[in-house]
C-alpha cells in the first residue's frame, strides 16, 4: 500500500516537474504538493454517484478545477463550485463571474 503510494506521488511529482517546464532544483516542493493531491485524492467518494446527489461533494475530478477557480478568484470554494454548477464548462464567464462575486463584497 505504501509502495504504491509513493508510486502515485513520483508519477504526480513528475507531472508537476514537466508542467512547470522541468527546471531543477525544486524536486521538494514538487513531491509534497503531489503527495497532499494525492492524498486529498483518496478522501473523496470512489464515483460521481457516491457524490454530488446526497452529499453535494465533489467528484474528484474536478476538485482541481474548483479549487484553481477559488485560488485564483479568491472566493471560497463553495462559492466557486456553485458557479461551476451554473455555468458549466464556459471558463470565461465563470472567471468573470466569480470576479464580480468578489468585487460585490468589497463594495
Amino acid at each position: 500500500m505504501i509502495d504504491d503510494r509513493n508510486d502515485k506521488i513520483r508519477d504526480r511529482a513528475y507531472a508537476i516537474w514537466q508542467r512547470e517546464g522541468g527546471a531543477h532544483g525544486d524536486h521538494e516542493r514538487h513531491w509534497h504538493q503531489a503527495a497532499m493531491e494525492i492524498d486529498r485524492e483518496a478522501a473523496l467518494p470512489l464515483t460521481a454517484d457516491d457524490a454530488l446527489p446526497q452529499t453535494r461533494e465533489i467528484a474528484s475530478t474536478d476538485v482541481l478545477e474548483v479549487e484553481q477557480l477559488a485560488v485564483r478568484t479568491g472566493i471560497s470554494g463553495d462559492e466557486a463550485q456553485d458557479l461551476i454548477d451554473r455555468l458549466g464548462a464556459d471558463r470565461a464567464a465563470t472567471e468573470q463571474a466569480a470576479r464580480s462575486l468578489k468585487a460585490k463584497r468589497k463594495s
